[in-house]
């Protein structure tokens, strides 16, 4: 905490950097990181005129190519690419150079993303490539060797490496940008997509600069840390950046994460008081209105939405979900494949659109989707539960089990992996992992109530009544805990099993409350009534 305390004692200077990079970045056609830059900046006290920082200066190479660059970063910013990368060829300057293999590389994802967007029959994608990355390489590998890359250049390097699958080389190439540059986000960015898991983090070598604060929260909230990111985020809230309408919307994310529901939608509804027209996380939000059926409020959103922008990824998410909340789930299918043509690189709508398929019982276009879901990022653990469902429904229990374990390494505390792991492992009749895990889901506070009901009767099955009735009380009290009767079904069984316990044990008084306890149930009512018999007797 001090040391957090430490980096950001002076916000002046913080604003002042940030003001500068957003400058940088805005040359170089970076829009994503000049706008989390300027989304930080406003949630900071504003500076008078005489200290704002001074504009970049010019170089003696930029001077020359100044004409160039300034028609190219025209064409570009209308996305011309092509057109702007001719008008660069030759150009020396550092500006004007990552200007040039920025839109030959923008040229080859759009051509790849069009190309993409005609074979749509939403499946068959993942074989269209980006024709550009190759030679990228080439050059800049060269460049890279003879230490002519800047911070930008770096970036751009690692961000074709990683395209070109080379993890490895991409990740110590984005180390090193940081290193050189290291208020540029889109780096930080890049490396949270390649960093698996906490030890990874451990080894790198990263700047102590306060911008590593930001990427620690974030790569936190991803890695499902969710502890660790939500104290990592309030200390960047006690040092300034209260305001900050980034950090609200990303711990909203992190109690998404969490389901604390609750939580999550209250921080949203106040997002959007700060931030009405706001558009990202927005598909979040509607997942968790989703999630709690509130159907108004997600009709809300959806056509408010639609009035901003109907044609953003997030709004056709949302309004997929809506009609998934109404069960039209034909017509969610086709909005996520609308998301999809907008962005196919867009996580979320791929796994949305497994579950659609799922409600469809069309399998193997579900597991295509959750597949796609995975290519994109390995980390989603929804799609490794679906792809655990999918294969269920298929009665293939080996694929089933290989699934949800994957779901329960990247979510150890979510009880639905625990309990969907322990019905593959009963089904497979290996009772003693069966049981662990169960018993691991009750511990780890069971969502949907079901972990004791499910260890009760494998108790059962192995003829250990003890444990069985003691599992079943268990349930009872946290049934009645909770104030809210679950499946009338369950319940029944267990007070059917605890009388005929008692009973057994010889124990009257409480056999008796339990038979009678039996009469609330339709389908217990003549059993309870015949042990009442006995028991009088």
């Amino acid at each position: 905490m001090a040391a957090t305390s430490g980096l950001f004692s002076d916000l002046r200077e913080i604003k002042k950097q940030l003001l500068s990079v957003s400058w940088l970045c805005r040359e170089r056609g970076l829009l994503h990181s000049v706008k989390w830059a300027s989304e930080l900046a406003f949630s900071l006290e504003s500076i008078p005129l005489n200290e704002l920082p001074p504009m970049p200066t010019l170089t003696e190479e930029d001077a020359q190519d100044l004409d160039a660059y300034t028609l190219a970063k025209s064409y570009f910013d209308l996305k011309e690419y092509d057109r702007a990368a001719y008008f660069l060829r030759g150009c020396k300057s550092q500006k004007a150079y990552f200007l040039y293999m920025y839109s030959r590389y923008l040229s080859g994802e759009k051509k790849k993303d069009d190309e993409t967007v005609d074979s749509l029959g939403p499946l068959e994608k993942g074989q269209v490539k980006n024709e550009a990355l190759r030679e990228l390489r080439v050059e800049l590998s060269k460049k890279h060797k003879a230490r002519e890359l800047d911070g930008f250049g770096l970036y751009l390097y690692g961000v074709v490496l990683r395209k070109l699958d080379l993890v490895k080389e991409a990740l110590d190439v984005f180390v090193e940008a940081t290193h050189v540059l290291p208020l540029h986000w889109g780096t930080w960015l890049e490396l949270c997509n390649l960093i698996t898991d906490k030890e990874m983090l451990k080894f790198l070598s990263l700047p102590d600069c306060w911008i590593k604060e930001f990427f620690l929260a974030h790569i936190y909230t991803e890695q499902q840390l969710i502890e660790e990111a939500l104290q990592k985020y309030q200390s960047l809230i006690d040092a300034g950046f209260s305001k900050s309408t980034y950090i609200i919307s990303q711990i909203a994310v992190a109690y998404h994460n969490i389901r604390d529901i609750d939580k999550a939608l209250s921080i949203f509804n106040e997002l959007r008081k700060q931030d009405p027209y706001r558009i990202e996380n927005m598909d979040t939000f509607s997942n968790l209105l989703y999630v709690r059926g509130l159907k108004p409020e997600l009709s809300y959103l959806a056509h408010n939405l639609c009035d901003i922008d109907k044609y953003r990824v997030e709004t056709c998410c949302v309004i997929g979900n809506y009609y998934s909340l109404r069960s039209q789930h034909e017509k969610a299918a086709l909005y996520f494949q609308r998301a999809l043509k907008l962005n196919p690189r867009y996580l979320g709508a791929w796994t949305l659109m497994g579950h659609e398929y799922m409600e469809m019982k069309n399998t193997s276009a579900a597991i295509q989707a959750y597949r796609h879901a995975i290519e994109v990022n390995k980390r989603d653990y929804r799609a490794w539960y679906g792809l655990g469902q999918t294969y269920e429904i298929l009665k293939m229990p080996f694929y089933c089990l290989y699934y949800y374990r994957r779901a329960h390494q990247l979510r150890p505390n979510d009880s639905r992996m625990l309990v969907a792991l322990g019905e593959c492992y009963e089904k497979l009749n290996q009772l003693v992992e069966a049981k662990k895990c169960y018993w691991r889901a009750y511990a780890v506070g069971d969502v949907e109530k079901m972990a004791l009901i499910k260890l009760a009767k494998l108790h059962e099955q192995l003829n250990e009544t003890e444990q069985a009735a003691q599992c079943y009380i268990k349930y009872i009290q946290d049934i009645n805990n909770c104030g809210e009767m679950v499946e009338h079904q369950e319940v029944s069984t267990a007070f059917r099993y605890l009388a005929q316990y008692y009973f057994k044990c010889k124990l009257w008084d409480e056999a008796s409350a339990c038979a009678q306890k039996c009469f609330n149930f339709n389908d217990t009512r003549e059993e309870g009534k015949a042990l009442l018999r006995q028991i009088l007797q």
